[in-house]
């Protein structure tokens, strides 16, 4: 089919990649424009942009979708279907009016369930033991259209945020390949979502990473994960921030903050424990709980949390 592709981080592009394979006429890339990056702030090509044109195909970046800029170049090519993959900008209704087989989005949740911006993070920060990716037809509502399929997988124990949203790119990838062949066929389901069942998942900020050791250490290892690698969880170490990149539940009890070990990084929490295993004290490199343990003791009894990091 002749495809209009709209996405921007590298969860996006696997899709684009699928539907190159899959011999579509991918007849024109949209992405964000590009951005300052690094400490020089030199402006840096979004992954997918990058991606499209290593396979030689138009990239337009309007910076507003709006003004009808996007739609002219929309309509001077054509496409029978748009296909949208964490794109970051809202389509106008002329927009998603404009391809006779409508706008296609692959959204990293099983909807309705984590609408919004950070379906991924949630479902990890929430403690979801499985998630998926939805494919579906595309409405003015905030991920609120017609679904077509989905493809469940499990939420790891320990995995984060960071390697399920690498999975999931895959998974998607996959997903919008079969759909694809059922829109083709001209015999794509539609699913109305059941709004009752609907969450918002609201892109995520600094300030709910910090580490209460007073929560369950369910829940603190819920938060450790769904924020790993950003913003990552933080806690206090004599004054000065320490990252907590990975950590994993464990056995013990002590006042909420508590080293528990001295040869491991065992924290106690208000119900339960948990064992830091990958951690980051500010100004110095990531690095295995192990590692850091043999270069800095900490007795057991100290309490971590106990003043602002800053």
């Amino acid at each position: 089919m002749r495809v209009v592709f709209m996405g921007t981080p590298e969860f996006a592009v696997p899709s684009l990649e699928q539907l190159i394979k899959d011999g579509h006429q991918v007849v024109g890339v949209f992405a964000q424009p590009d951005k300052p990056k690094g400490r020089g702030y030199k402006l840096a090509a979004p992954p997918v942009k990058e991606a499209a044109l290593a396979h030689e195909i138009p990239v337009f970046q309007p910076a507003k979708m709006r003004d009808g800029e996007a739609l002219g170049i929309l309509r001077e090519l054509k496409p029978e279907v748009i296909v949208v993959v964490a794109y970051g900008k809202i389509l106008p209704k002329e927009i998603l009016e404009l391809p006779p087989k409508g706008c296609i989005n692959v959204h990293g949740s099983l909807l309705p369930k984590y609408r919004g911006a950070g379906p991924i993070q949630w479902a990890v920060l929430n403690g979801e033991a499985v998630t998926g990716v939805t494919t579906m037809y595309m409405g003015e509502g905030l991920d609120t259209g017609d679904m077509i399929l989905k493809e469940e997988t499990p939420i790891g124990e320990n995995e984060t945020y960071g390697e399920l949203h690498d999975r999931l790119r895959y998974i998607g990838a996959h997903c919008l390949s079969e759909t694809m062949k059922l829109l083709e066929a001209g015999c794509a389901p539609r699913q109305p979502q059941d709004d009752t069942l609907s969450s918002y998942a609201p892109m995520l900020n600094k300030e709910i990473a910090k580490l209460d050791f007073s929560r369950p250490a369910k829940e603190l290892h819920h938060l450790i994960c769904g924020l790993s690698p950003w913003p990552v969880a933080y806690t206090d170490l004599d004054g000065t921030l320490l990252k907590v990149h990975r950590a994993q539940l464990a056995s013990g009890k002590g006042k909420p903050g508590e080293l528990l070990d001295k040869k491991k990084m065992i924290v106690a929490c208000g119900e339960g424990a948990l064992e830091f295993t990958e951690v980051q004290l500010a100004g110095s490199k990531r690095m295995a709980a192990a590692d850091f343990l043999r270069g800095k003791q900490l007795p057991v009894g100290k309490i971590l949390g106990t003043e602002t990091a800053k």
